[in-house]
């Protein structure tokens, strides 16, 4: 234990090193003086000013007090609403104002604000300058012919320098334009260009020459020049407080030195302008709160970034503590856990940063929430795929596990019985007569002396399936008692409950085996004696199947099986709480009886006994030998069928349970419930959330493509990209530690589990708005037809959509270059990886490329070509010889 608490102090340490050595602190040159002038809107929230957001007085004038000592003047876009308010304000505070007159296509609305502007000039005399018009001639909002006389109109009414606000280009492109001004009020943001906040300042100072070349003599003001502390990139223009603070100081530095004459956009953040890309509430040198967001003089750093590395360090410390609850942990496992942890406690921390520095409308924050509250179970299924990881590859080994050949108690229940007597049972619906023979008569070839075996047929009334199997149970003797049950309720486990019923008094253990399994001689000889324990109330085998060569997709199939029983069981056994799965499993008659039997309210009867059984306090153990095999689904529509029945019926054991689940409710230990609830999350939850934030993420693209908002943070997409890595970390690395299959099979194996999701997702889906389906009989045997029907119709739909969505997504962002929303294009495709595994599957079905036989000579003709084979050429036949009909004829 002391190592384990040494290795998470270090790995605590470790981290908070990272944080020391990533602090970033950046140098500019020191600016000691006061600006000339910063944009100013006196307007708070989110609220849009041509509604609901009307500045008052004392908020103004608090404002006016926050920005004098850093600015001798302020410029203004608008003269009412409220903004009529502020030059005689600012007076106060001894500011200059430069009044702004919002010019738009309402003509009503322009005569108000230039009327309301010429009145504020003549009454105040602190107003230094009019600007008629912001960016209108950019918008379209007016003709140059018609914005020259609203500007004379102004000129003549007023006694101060009037202009009109535009992008420098308009300007240069528009030179009546500047005739008709007192001073030309150029905009130079060059993060709206696309520049790099490295190259800004050179391009400002570029085009401020380009207009002194243009205009000499002409007094020439940049109106506006800024950039943002937060949004999304345009192209090489990255936003960042870092950005921010480095490109406004190096730009005041070099303005100052030329006598330039300037403006910086803006003196507050703007929440309100939500609408302008993802930039436009972040251009203000102080935050919404009128805190300032960075120093004039010294090296800029983070001022709030040890407060996050602090919450990194706790939150990755707590999440370390479980840790502390593992049995006997070694150092790089605890290690592996301990980073990962850690991991997550810096990820905390950035969603909390974005969240306090960002300003949400109601639409945004619903979103961020919404992929918040999604992420935190992907972010326990990573973690708990992570552990998983770390007590396989470099835990101790299993303990609990039982394994062939190992010395195991004798096998007795008491004094006066060497072999108790077990009871096997073998539900069968509408079997192949053929393929249930060779069950029982693997079971007829047990290497155990005191067994019965009773066969029950159920609501099959066709005697061609039931006939032959009785007369198969008279032949194979006493041992074998046959029932044919008609009208009977509770799917399987009805027909186990009569099974029950039949079964002989003396019986102390009963097994239970699928209609298609064939078993081997020692599997009573080898796991009944795990039964001398009389707390042991179950034992589990695993399932394989013999028939994973009869197609390519059948091969894989297996190999995904094989994933759960040599992976997730043996794991699950440590803990004491392995899956039953109603095959190859043998139960002490004395806990089914206290747990109830086989209840027929679940279409998961076996995992819903084998829960109850753990419930009452009984051990379970489990093996990975494979000691029967069976068949595997004939077709791949039958292998989702069955997944559904096995997703749903676990989604009613957990609405079954729960309750169960809560403390003093059962005898389950900490570590079951654990086990259990990780699994339901693991499986059920896994599958049935990464479809619902796929659709989510669909629905979501034409706002992010064709509106441009709401772009989805890397704070939302790169969790989703992680744990996408360490599923496939996972399955990739458990299956090559504990699987015995092939490189091929596995990957193969791979496509078998997503091609599920879908299929999984339904039918959590089926569990929230009902409580029973009809049971649905897996096909077996190769007695199936295939569906005419394609078996992947919606998987290919939603999987098409996402890469078509992807694709929107990179195309409308050729200009932009967002860097999200490229993130968000590969987070599509990654989400598409599910829905097109079940396609390529349900193609593979139908395709040659499926049989084995075409692989073999592709292979031999492949081997010709290259000559590494030599050509089977025909023989020629003789023409004294007579020719294969001649013979049939003379035989004749």
């Amino acid at each position: 234990m002391r190592a384990v608490v040494a290795v998470l102090l270090l790995v605590a340490a470790i981290h908070a090193g990272f944080w020391e050595v990533l602090q970033e602190k950046q140098q500019a040159p020191d600016f000691n003086g006061i600006l000339p002038s910063v944009s100013y809107a006196p307007f708070e929230g989110t609220g849009h000013p041509d509604v609901d957001n009307i500045p008052n007085a004392e908020k103004i004038r608090a404002d006016m007090k926050t920005l004098a000592p850093l600015t001798r003047a302020i410029r203004l876009y608008s003269s009412t609403g409220g903004v009529e308010l502020v030059p005689a304000i600012a007076n106060e505070a001894g500011l200059k104002v430069t009044v702004g007159a919002w010019i738009d296509k309402n003509s009503d609305r322009n005569e108000r604000e230039m009327q309301s502007a010429i009145d504020l000039a003549r009454r105040n005399s602190n107003v230094n300058g009019i600007v008629v018009g912001n960016e209108t001639i950019y918008r379209g909002e007016q003709k140059i012919e018609d914005l020259i006389k609203l500007i004379q109109r102004v000129k003549g009414s007023v006694n101060v320098p009037v202009t009109t606000g535009e992008i420098w280009n308009i300007w240069l492109e528009h030179p009546e334009l500047a005739s008709s001004v007192d001073f030309i009020a150029a905009h130079i943001l060059p993060y709206w260009e696309g520049f790099s906040d490295k190259q800004a300042v050179d391009q400002a100072l570029i085009i401020y020459q380009k207009l002194r070349d243009a205009f000499p003599g002409k007094r020439i003001v940049i109106a506006e020049f800024g950039w943002p502390s937060a949004g999304y990139n345009l192209q090489n223009a990255m936003p960042g407080p870092f950005q921010q603070a480095v490109t406004l100081r190096n730009f005041v530095s070099r303005a100052e030195a030329i006598g330039m004459e300037y403006n910086i956009v803006e003196a507050i953040d703007q929440p309100w302008k939500y609408f302008e890309g993802g930039v436009g509430p972040y251009w203000g040198i102080f935050n919404a709160a009128r805190e300032p967001k960075f120093a004039w003089s010294g090296p800029i750093v983070d001022q709030a970034y040890w407060k996050l590395a602090i919450i990194a360090l706790l939150v990755g410390i707590l999440m370390s503590l479980p840790i502390l609850r593992l049995a006997e942990p070694t150092v790089m496992q605890a290690i592996v856990l301990a980073a990962a942890a850690n991991g997550v406690g810096a990820w905390v921390a950035t969603v909390f940063a974005y969240w306090t520095g960002h300003y949400f409308v109601f639409g945004s924050a619903f979103a961020l929430t919404l992929g918040l509250i999604l992420l935190v179970p992907l972010v326990l299924i990573a973690m708990a795929r992570i552990e998983e990881i770390a007590a396989i590859a470099f835990g101790k080994k299993p303990r609990r596990l039982i394994v062939k050949g190992a010395a195991v108690a004798p096998a007795t229940m008491g004094e006066t019985i060497s072999f108790p007597k077990v009871s096997i049972h073998v539900p069968a619906y509408f079997e192949p007569p053929e393929m249930l023979k060779q069950t029982l008569d693997a079971v007829a070839r047990l290497d155990y002396p005191n067994f019965e075996c009773v066969v029950v047929i159920n609501n099959t009334p066709d005697p061609e399936f039931w006939q032959p199997i009785q007369d198969h149970c008279r032949a194979l003797g006493e041992r074998f008692k046959f029932v044919n049950a008609e009208k009977v309720e509770g799917f399987k486990a009805g027909a186990l409950r009569i099974a029950m019923a039949r079964t002989a008094a003396d019986a102390e253990i009963v097994g239970i085996i699928d209609a298609d399994y064939v078993v081997e001689p020692d599997w009573l000889k080898d796991l009944v004696p795990v039964f001398a324990d009389p707390r042991v109330g179950l034992v589990q085998a695993p399932q394989d199947h013999r028939d994973g060569n009869r197609s390519l997709m059948h091969y894989i199939m297996n190999g995904e099986y094989a994933g759960f029983f040599d992976i997730g069981m043996v794991q699950r056994n440590e803990a004491n709480a392995i899956i039953v799965h109603g095959t190859m499993c043998l139960i002490r008659r004395a806990a089914m009886d206290m747990a109830g039997g086989w209840a027929g309210d679940t279409i998961c009867e076996d995992t819903d006994l084998g829960l109850a059984i753990i419930e009452h306090g009984w051990l379970t153990h489990y093996t990975a030998h494979r000691y029967g095999h069976g068949l595997l689904p004939d077709t791949f529509e039958a292998y989702k069928k069955q997944r559904h029945r096995w997703a749903y019926g676990g989604f009613q054991i957990l609405k079954k349970h729960w309750r169960r689940f809560l403390p003093g409710a059962s005898r389950l230990s900490p570590d079951q419930r654990r086990e259990f609830a990780l699994g339901w999350l693991n499986w059920l939850g896994a599958e049935s959330i990464g479809v619902l934030v796929a659709i989510l993420n669909l629905i979501w693209v034409p706002i992010v493509a064709f509106a441009d908002i709401a772009i989805p943070d890397r704070i939302l997409t790169l969790p989703i990209i992680a744990a996408f890595v360490v599923s496939l970390v996972h399955f990739v690395a458990l299956y090559r530690l504990r699987v015995p299959v092939k490189a091929g099979q596995m990957l193969g194996a791979m496509v078998a589990a997503m091609s599920v999701q879908w299929t999984v997702s339904r039918a959590v889906a089926n569990g929230l708005i009902t409580d029973h389906l009809a049971f649905a009989r897996t096909s077996k045997g190769g007695f199936s037809l295939m569906s005419v029907e394609f078996q992947a119709f919606w998987e290919a739909v939603i999987g098409v959509l996402l890469l078509v969505g992807a694709g929107v997504l990179v195309v409308s962002n050729n200009f932009k270059q967002v860097h999200e929303i490229y993130v968000f294009a590969a987070v599509l495709v990654l989400e598409s990886l599910p829905f097109l595994s079940a396609v390529g599957i349900a193609i593979l079905e139908n395709s040659r490329i499926n049989a084995f036989s075409f692989w073999r000579n592709t292979g031999v003709r492949t081997a010709e070509l290259i000559g590494l084979r030599p050509v089977a050429l025909p023989t020629v036949v003789s023409t004294s010889q007579p020719v294969a009909s001649e013979i049939h004829r003379e035989a004749g």
